[in-house]
């Protein structure tokens, strides 16, 4: 048996049940370890997707190169793929994103602008200021254009995701919990677990900051890659059961408590899903399954305040 080709290390990620924070009465809650993909995220598989199937049709090609606007963990795992496969790439990210994704982006070989945010916090005015530089850059004679929040590619990439939960929890998941920025994992996971059982129950979570999906006003919030203040183009209402807003105090709380009581180390919005997970865990009670990602690795956060402070004894002083 020879050694795995690098792409295909994309997926299969450990399925592991959260075994100190959930309290008794609960459903048992299960945590998908999307930061063990290669570059520490659950994008890996959209980019495949997404990369591999424009090259295949002709979109995409090595002379024209591709281009994003990214909170930085698309924008990684696009330039990830793009490096195995010999392709150029260019970003558009912001400051209001972690330092540590806007320079992987940058040691894959990418091409990365950034815009300045208003305080570091992910706004609509940001993200509509992203997608029009990236819609210039597009422009461009033979560039191809991954357009996250519109390419039906992106939601076919997590389909293999759906498999992984059904087949790790022999099918007996009650619900799926995940939190939306583009909404293209939720209509892939979600979408293709229902094919396999029609009752499993499906819950959105946005930012309680920015609660669009709620029918709220959106706002500026500090949970990175979602929440990007509009609905995005891929949602549809019949996508999910119920959406759950979570702030992002509380995200980055659950955080910590992943990290010190869990050994679980995530970014924010692994936090929310976790944190909306426990709440629907509350509602089922025993003998049911909730399963819910950690969409990314702690590691692409070290330079926010996020996992700043700690004292010895797990006090917060952030």
């Amino acid at each position: 048996m020879g050694p795995t080709p690098l792409l295909e290390t994309v997926g299969d990620t450990p399925l592991v049940e959260l075994r100190r924070i959930v309290p008794p009465g609960s459903a048992r809650v299960f945590l998908k370890l999307e930061g063990a993909n290669p570059t520490g995220s659950m994008k890996d598989r959209m980019a495949l997707a997404v990369v591999d199937r424009a090259l295949a049709d002709g979109r995409l090609t090595p002379e024209g190169g591709l281009v994003e606007y990214t909170g930085g963990s698309t924008g990684t795992s696009l330039a990830f793929v793009c490096a195995a496969r010999g392709v150029p790439a260019t970003f558009v990210s912001s400051d209001a994103f972690s330092r540590e994704k806007r320079d992987q982006m940058r040691a894959f070989g990418a091409a990365v602008e950034e815009i300045p945010s208003e305080g570091g916090r992910t706004t609509p005015t940001l993200i509509q200021a992203m997608i029009a530089r990236a819609d210039e850059l597009a422009a461009a004679p033979g560039a191809f254009y991954a357009d996250q929040f519109r390419n039906p590619d992106a939601a076919g990439g997590y389909e293999g995701l759906a498999r992984e939960v059904f087949d790790g929890t022999g099918g007996w998941v009650d619900v799926f919990v995940q939190s939306v920025g583009t909404a293209q994992c939720l209509k892939g996971v979600g979408t293709a677990l229902r094919r396999s059982r029609p009752e499993i129950g499906i819950v959105a979570v946005e930012p309680a900051e920015s609660p669009v999906l709620s029918g709220g006003a959106a706002g500026p919030h500090h949970i990175e890659g979602v929440g990007p203040g509009f609905v995005p183009p891929m949602w549809s209402p019949d996508l999910a059961d119920s959406v759950e807003t979570v702030s992002t105090a509380e995200a980055s709380a659950m955080c910590r408590r992943l990290a010190r009581e869990e050994g679980l180390f995530g970014g924010t919005s692994t936090g929310a899903n976790v944190v909306a997970a426990l709440r629907e865990a509350a509602r089922l009670g025993p003998d049911r399954m909730v399963v819910t990602l950690m969409c990314d690795s702690g590691l692409k956060y070290l330079s926010t305040n996020l996992y700043r402070g700690e004292t010895r004894s797990g006090d917060w002083r952030g």
